[in-house]
């Protein structure tokens, strides 16, 4: 009977104690709970609903004694109604270039999808205030161009990715492969070249495709350009003979000019010279020159 008494207490002595040690650990396995952390893949939740983000790094200063004071905020953030989150710009860089971080800590404001900088102090009652009050409203918020679910942010984005996929691949060429940074330059830039080059001919291939050449979208291309051809010779030709012409012509002009020199030979009065008596034309130019000259100064 004491024994079984004694069993009996002992085993309630151990539930107790864990019923007491899960009241006593579940409030600090709640607390993770309260600051979420986004990524790339579950970004598009803060858009809807009201947050509070810090992005950071771990190797920042600042970013480390914010910390404190980030996840005490983060405790509130379940009463008040907002969501408390921070994201690693070193593991998410497509939302660093998503938001354009240029400096750390970088705090946003998010009221479904309309985001606003966060520019006041770093303690957790300025945090509250700034929330509870409605501060924010005070804020510009970001232009819509410039949102993180516009197509210059996904661009951005993008471009962030790719950057830090050419770091990774930088570092395990020379860190796992031993290859030469020089090494790695150069497969770089080969990479790029010859990436240029396919990009390059898939946007021929697509304006060719888009905008086709009239050779091949018009079935009489070929007899049209013969039959053009063709009439440009013509014109070609009758232009020619046109200027042969007009050369005929002023050699017809110039043997009638030699013609009336020549028969105008003869004495100024205009009496025909004796024979054996003819002038040169150079001496007979000048004596027709010099009566013109007399006879014009007689008419003034």
């Amino acid at each position: 009977m004491f024994s079984l008494l004694l069993q009996t207490k002992h085993t309630s002595w151990i539930y107790f104690s864990l019923l007491g040690i899960c009241f006593i650990t579940s409030p600090v396995l709640a607390k993770p709970d309260s600051l979420k952390e986004v990524t790339d893949a579950n970004w598009e939740e803060i858009l809807t609903g009201e947050w509070m983000i810090e992005f950071y790094a771990p190797w920042c200063p600042a970013c480390q004694q914010l910390q404190p004071a980030w996840k005490e905020f983060a405790d509130w953030g379940e009463d008040m109604g907002v969501n408390i989150a921070k994201v690693d710009v070193t593991e998410q860089p497509g939302l660093s270039g998503r938001f354009i971080i240029t400096s750390l800590p970088t705090i946003y404001h998010s009221k479904d999808g309309v985001f606003r900088k966060y520019q006041g102090a770093r303690t957790k009652d300025d945090f509250l205030s700034f929330v509870h009050d409605q501060k924010w409203k005070a804020v510009e918020p970001v232009s819509s161009w410039f949102g993180p679910s516009s197509f210059l942010m996904n661009s951005m984005s993008a471009l962030f990715k790719l950057s830090m996929f050419i770091r990774r691949c930088h570092n395990y060429m020379t860190e796992k492969l031993g290859i030469p940074v020089w090494g790695s330059y150069v497969i770089f830039g080969l990479a790029t070249l010859f990436s240029g080059l396919a990009l390059g001919l898939l946007l021929v291939f697509i304006a060719d495709f888009v905008f086709p050449s009239r050779r091949f979208s018009s079935h009489d291309y070929y007899p049209k350009k013969q039959t053009m051809d063709q009439a440009r010779l013509i014109q070609q030709q009758e232009d020619a003979i046109e200027a042969d012409g007009e050369e005929d012509d002023e050699e017809e002009e110039e043997e009638d000019h030699d013609e009336v020199w020549r028969k105008r030979r003869g004495s100024p009065e205009g009496r025909p010279e004796p024979r054996g008596q003819a002038f040169p034309d150079d001496a007979l130019r000048k004596r027709v020159v010099g009566n013109r000259g007399e006879e014009e100064e007689e008419d003034t």
